[in-house]
């Protein structure tokens, strides 16, 4: 083999390497955009990884038609892919924003399908002009599939590690992108006598270039505005943490918070919600001493819990230190939470809530699991029976734990369900509702190692909304919503048990929600 050949061999090798880093990145990519605009990410990284293998599948079927003109076609799929992998994400958005239901997760399948199916091609063609080079096909096969294995690790851990926490969902896609291109012209610069016309196809490719680093400067930008249509207000704080994306609107006095597009709070009547969180918590028990919040970034809590002169400790357990980071210093939040975070008796601890159980060894007079909903597996977790023996083990005698389980009315099995597993803890329960105009109808259990009586709870600290006579009637529930839930068939629905090994909860949310 001579330099010559020796060289183009080199730049088949590398060009299969990196190519693979883009197709993983893809990959994945599409999963976290899926997971984030449609919900629950097990589903989605396994629909658009499953879909991407096969659309590579197609590709690797197809590449037997491309007989002429190897090096050329590699070049123009690099094209392709460029163009629809990189505008990908930013019309994602556009789609979400302006079309109907539902259509957002047809185009993410489809445009996974294409780019897998793209991708599958690239491969069996640097193959086969490796061996036109004169490189055995064992040797050659050999070297191009480990440099496409190699690559597909280093793709991972470039999205995991840089690409998704420091530029995003859209300029990543970009991104990867031009390399897609780079690539492409690269090995066409290589390979420039072995093709006719050669300055017409790499003028094409600069133009592609020079579109996708538009994409780059502007493209975010733009699907921002896109985004600002999701939400009924403007946006005034927008981030994507390494476990969420992070939004603050406000409107007409009223602020709200989402996490992962889902609505966390609206100021214009979260006292319903916290106070009788709190407060409900903090009547019921013997002692309050030592408070545990789970959750609660925003500090809202905390600021209902500041109104205890009695309270000597509160631990607030939230994973995302972005999160509390908010609720301490964004001036919207510590108006709103009346600077919580300043109270000397407030310990922030930035760590997963299960975790953070299974070693801690303190005992609370109050728990509160002010958690968002069990949308996805992370989340699932922390609704299960394992975590709920966890909470009680923690619970001293006398003490109580309330938390927040989704609405009884628009998830009825999903709420009993909780209710289910936290009494399978060994632990018993009252249940209690309240109309929050933002949320709807929204439900909290109350959990003991005692039996529960509510004769004596007295709610004599200041609120806006809660007394004694209205924390009675919210353990009330009407026949539609009760624990005698019954289906369109007449058939009795018994609530399950959430664990971790068999965890029921993901679907019966997905399913309950879908018609809101």
């Amino acid at each position: 083999m001579n330099d010559l050949s020796l060289n183009k061999s080199k730049a088949i090798y590398w060009a299969s390497g990196i190519v693979s880093i883009c197709g993983i990145i893809f990959e994945v990519l599409f999963g976290a955009a899926g997971s984030y605009l449609l919900g629950d990410g097990v589903k989605q990284y396994t629909l658009t990884i499953s879909l991407f293998l096969t659309g590579m599948g197609v590709g690797a079927a197809l590449s037997e038609k491309v007989t002429k003109n190897l090096i050329l076609s590699f070049v123009w799929i690099e094209y392709a892919i460029g163009i629809l992998g990189g505008f990908s994400i930013f019309i994602l958005f556009g789609v979400t924003a302006f079309l109907s239901s539902g259509m957002d997760a047809f185009f993410l399948y489809f445009i996974t399908l294409v780019v897998g199916a793209l991708t599958g091609v690239e491969l069996p063609i640097l193959i086969r002009k490796a061996n036109e080079i004169g490189i055995t096909v064992q040797k050659s096969t050999a070297k191009v599939l480990f440099s496409d294995y190699a690559g597909g690790l280093i793709g991972g851990l470039l999205f995991v590690y840089l690409l998704r926490p420091q530029f995003g969902l859209v300029k990543t896609a970009f991104l990867v992108a031009i390399i897609n291109v780079v690539v492409a012209l690269w090995v066409l610069f290589y390979f420039k006598t072995e093709i006719k016309h050669y300055r017409r196809h790499a003028t094409s490719g600069f133009i592609i270039l020079f579109v996708l680093i538009l994409g780059v400067l502007f493209g975010e930008k733009t699907a921002f505005l896109f985004e600002q249509k999701l939400y009924q207000d403007p946006i005034i704080y927008h981030t994507q943490t390494d476990y969420q994306q992070v939004i603050l609107t406000k409107e007409q006095g009223d602020l709200r918070l989402f996490l992962d597009g889902q609505l966390q709070f609206s100021s214009n009547d979260e006292y319903r919600y916290h106070e009788t969180l709190v407060h409900t918590a903090v009547a019921t028990a013997e002692n309050q001493k030592n408070i545990l919040i789970l959750g609660g970034g925003d500090g809202l809590a905390l600021r209902e819990l500041q109104k205890y002169d009695q309270i000597e400790t509160m631990t607030l357990v939230d994973l995302d230190p972005i999160v509390t980071d908010l609720g301490k210093n964004h001036h919207e939040l510590t108006v709103l939470n009346n600077n919580a975070f300043e109270d000397d008796r407030v310990k922030i601890v930035n760590k997963d809530a299960f975790q953070y159980m299974k070693e801690d060894d303190t005992f609370y007079d109050i728990i509160l699991v002010d958690l968002p909903d069990p949308n996805n597996e992370s989340l699932n977790k922390l609704y299960t029976l394992e975590f709920y023996q966890l909470l009680r083990n923690h619970l001293l005698p006398g003490g109580s734990m309330m938390v927040q389980a989704t609405s009884p009315t628009f998830a009825t099995e999903v709420y009993w369900s909780i209710n289910e597993t936290i009494k399978a803890s060994e632990l018993y329960t009252e249940n209690f509702h309240v109309d929050i105009p933002s949320f709807g109808d929204w439900g909290f259990v109350l959990a003991k190692r005692e039996p529960i009586s509510l004769e004596n709870v007295d709610i004599s600290i200041d609120t806006k909304f809660l007394t004694n006579e209205v924390l009675q009637g919210l353990t009330a529930f009407g026949k539609d919503i009760d624990e005698e839930m019954i289906d369109s068939k007449g058939i009795h629905i018994e609530p399950e048990v959430n664990t971790l090994i068999h965890p029921t909860l993901i679907e019966k949310y997905e399913r309950a929600w879908k018609s809101y």
